[in-house]
């Protein structure tokens, strides 16, 4: 299994450690935080976004609401991060925009939910066909 990159903010930090001990097969890397001490998500965003191996490679952010996260992971070529607060849009982020990084918003999710969205994120494969030639205007 290729280890999964997770990062959060203090915001996030509690719904991370939960998936973290929900999926213990998983082999994560955790990028931090480490704590619930108010920090900046771009701090742990960079580093993860910069290990990520271009192809086939998933990883997950959380912090409060996902967008700051998400906008910054954003920012890479090789990052396509979706925000996922429903397990149909987590299905459909991997199905038609080959996302590679799950954001999730942990103030508007509860663990329960947050732990279906990562096992269909994890286990849902790109349709490629008409989506492909989409992902692939989609990098500048």
């Amino acid at each position: 299994m290729i280890p999964i990159p997770i990062a959060s903010d203090h915001a996030g930090f509690d719904l991370k450690e939960t998936l973290k001990s929900h999926f213990s097969s998983y082999q994560w890397i955790d990028f931090g935080t480490n704590n619930t001490n108010s920090m900046d998500y771009p701090d742990v965003v960079h580093p993860l976004c910069k290990s990520l191996m271009p192809e086939g490679q998933l990883g997950i952010l959380i912090c409060g609401s996902a967008n700051g996260v998400a906008m910054t992971a954003n920012k890479y070529a090789h990052v396509r991060a979706a925000i996922c607060w429903q397990m149909e849009i987590a299905a459909l982020a991997r199905q038609h925009n080959n996302a590679n990084i799950l954001c999730l918003p942990a103030r508007f999710i509860s663990s329960d939910l947050a732990i279906d969205i990562v096992e269909i994120f994890m286990n849902t494969s790109f349709e490629g066909g008409r989506h492909a030639c989409r992902v692939d205007k989609i990098s500048i």
